[in-house]
Parts: structure tokens; sequence; C-alpha cells
């Protein structure tokens, strides 16, 4: 028997209005003076404001670095740290989606352990838990505010860098749909996509478990069932709620399960191109499931199920088959580009991009382990 441990943050809010219960819970923690880690459209959107206001009312001082680019880089943790010294915060909010999360998560880990975040990469490289961090989500996608792992992209070797440490779990999340209300059709369908390949990787982890499994097969019912409301109409706030819950639980099952190639992959195409995560992972997530059905068809069977396909009575391939078919189409309807060409990808990249992928520490927990020339294949069929 080998064991397994559970990572989740100790507190979890969700549901409508729950902002308002996160100020009264951040004030019972006794902190002074937060850190706001955020990005330029939730300033202009007025959200920012709406934080520092509850937290003020709670007697909370607060410094907003505004500085997170979508992609957070090895020098947007270094400007956040110096304001947080210069500061002297005694803890950091998180204020966004994956970027403002994961650079918070930089910022606060450093804070506690010292050097540069280029010391983190890896597995639980920290010694010290980060800074206290509350995560406050505004879209259903990354799962970055509940979850150990924190993606930052390194600007002199064009990677991003993954860290997957303990010590990054926030002490308290966040999700009011409320918050999401906004946010366009375009980063809807991406994070979304993120989420549905978040729950996909984890159920054909090597190290899924019977915990993880349950997470992500519900996160693929509900992804399945709201994901085309919630880019078709903003504003239906069940919908949104829905999604929350997807991508919280996609976030359950990998965070403990892991990922896979279409991580690995998708990140160097991120810290290569600057292009957005999420749609980077919707182009690849059905080229490596079809790379993985030669191990992986039963599972994937079980993926096409919870789609809501009909399995019944197909053997595995075909089951698997279906399985693909279904990620494929919900791509399409909610306006995801067909391959990695129309984003801008060239295939002169290909080797360095390969060559990166099989050094992430995502791939670990591929179901299958691929050759050089395979992640390439997988590159290629994905144009």
């Amino acid at each position: 028997m080998t064991t397994t441990a559970f990572f989740i943050p100790p507190v979890n809010l969700m549901g409508a209005g729950c902002l308002s219960d996160a100020a009264t819970a951040i004030r019972s923690y006794g902190f002074k003076k937060a850190l706001v880690v955020t990005d330029p459209p939730l300033v202009r959107l007025g959200v920012v404001k709406k934080v520092c206001d509850l937290l003020a009312a709670q007697g909370v001082q607060t410094v907003v670095f505004d500085g997170v680019q979508p992609n957070p880089t090895t020098q947007n943790v270094a400007d956040g740290l110096n304001l947080l010294q210069d500061n002297a915060c005694d803890f950091v909010i998180s204020l966004g989606g994956g970027s403002p999360h994961d650079c918070a998560k930089g910022i606060a880990l450093v804070a506690a352990n010292g050097g540069a975040i280029k010391d983190y990469e890896g597995l639980d490289q920290s010694v010290r838990p980060q800074l206290p961090l509350v995560a406050i989500n505004t879209t259903a996608g990354t799962a970055s505010e509940m979850t150990r792992f924190c993606i930052i992209t390194d600007e002199s070797r064009h990677v991003k860098m993954a860290i997957v440490d303990k010590h990054t779990t926030p002490i308290l999340s966040v999700n009011d749909p409320e918050l999401m209300l906004l946010k366009p059709a375009g980063l809807t369908a991406a994070t979304g996509m993120d989420a549905l390949t978040h729950a996909v990787e984890a159920y054909v982890s090597t190290i899924a478990t019977p915990i993880t499994d349950a997470c992500a097969l519900k996160a693929v019912a509900l992804i399945s069932q709201w994901l085309r409301t919630a880019v078709a109409d903003g504003q239906n706030i069940e919908a949104r709620e829905q999604m929350a819950y997807a991508q919280f639980l996609a976030g359950m099952a990998f965070n403990n399960a892991s990922l896979g190639y279409v991580h690995a992959m998708a990140h160097q195409l991120g810290g290569f191109y600057d292009l957005p995560h999420g749609v980077c992972n919707a182009v690849l997530l059905p080229h490596v499931q079809a790379y993985n059905k030669q191990v992986a068809a039963r599972r994937l069977g079980d993926i096409a199920r919870a789609m809501g396909e009909d399995v019944d009575g197909l053997d595995d391939d075909a089951a698997a088959e279906r399985c693909l078919a279904a990620i494929r189409k919900l791509s399409g309807d909610i306006g995801i580009p067909g391959g990695l060409a129309q984003l801008g990808v060239q295939t002169k990249d290909l080797p360095t991009l390969t060559a990166n992928a099989l050094k992430d520490a995502c791939g670990l927990t591929n179901p299958i382990q691929a050759s050089h020339e395979e992640i390439r294949a997988i590159f290629l069929a994905a144009m």
C-alpha cells in the first residue's frame, strides 16, 4: 500500500454573495494589511475597489499590485514582492483568475522563504509555508485559488515553470459567481475548457484515486451541461455558479492526481508565444487523449458517459472515440480555434517546444510516457 495525500485549502467559500462573508472571515484571522495582487481589467471594472472597500469596513488596510500579466512572469513576482516588503504587508490577497493567483503564490512563497521564484521550480522545493494567502476567484477555470500549483513564466528561458508545492496552498478560497458575470464569452470558453482539461487529465493520471475520480467525473458532467450556457449568456447566474463548482471539483482532482501531457505541452506554448493557457489546452486535449487511448481507452469511455454520450454496448476503443468527438464538439460550439496554426504556432519551433514539454513535471503522471518523436507528432496533429 502506498500513502496518498489530499491537498485542499482549509476553508473554501462558495456561492453568490459569499464575498461579504470572506471579508468577515479575513478580519477574524487578525491580519492588518493586505497586498492585493490583481490585473488592470479588474481595476477598470471596479472589482478591486469593491474588495478593498469591503476590507476597509472590516479594519483591514490594502495595498494594490495590479501589474500581473496574463502569463505572470518572474519580474511580476519580483515587483509585487518589493511592494509587499516596502509596505510591510502581513498577508496576500489574490483577486482574479489563474494569473493573479499564480503571481500571488509566487510573491507569498518568496516572501516567506527568500531567494527568487526560480529557486522553487519543481516539487516541494520550499522549506516554510508561504505568507498567508486568501484567493478570491473571478473566473471558472484554473482552480488556482485552491491548488498547490503555481505557474510562472521565466522570461530569460521563455519557459513556464511548474511550481508544485504544498506550501503554496491558500488558507481561504472564495468563489462568488457574482464576480464572474462580467467575464467575456471568449475568456469564459477558454477557462471552461481549462477546467475540462484538468478533470480529464486527472481522471487518466497514473496516480488517480477513487476520491479524485469522483471529483473529476462530476466536474466533466457539470462542464458538459453548463459551459455552453455560460458562454452564450454570461449573465446567467446559475450557469456561472455551476461552472464555479465544476472548476473547483476539477481542481480538487488535479491538485491531488496531477495532470499530463496536455498541460506539459500547453505550458510551452504559453511560455514561448505568450498564448492563452486555456485555449492551448482546449486545442491539445483531444490530440493528447487520442495518443493516450492506447492505454486509457476504458477511462476515456467513462468520460464520454459523463459528458452525456451514449456508450452502452460500445467496446472501449469506440467509447473512447466518442469521448474525443464530444470534446471536439464542445470546443467548436463555444468558439475555440481548430488548430495551433491559427494561434501562430510554427512548425520550426516544434523541436524546442517538444524538448521543453518532456521536462515539464506535469507529464510525469500521463498514463503513457512518450518519446520526443511522439510528442512532436502530437504537436503536428494539433496544428
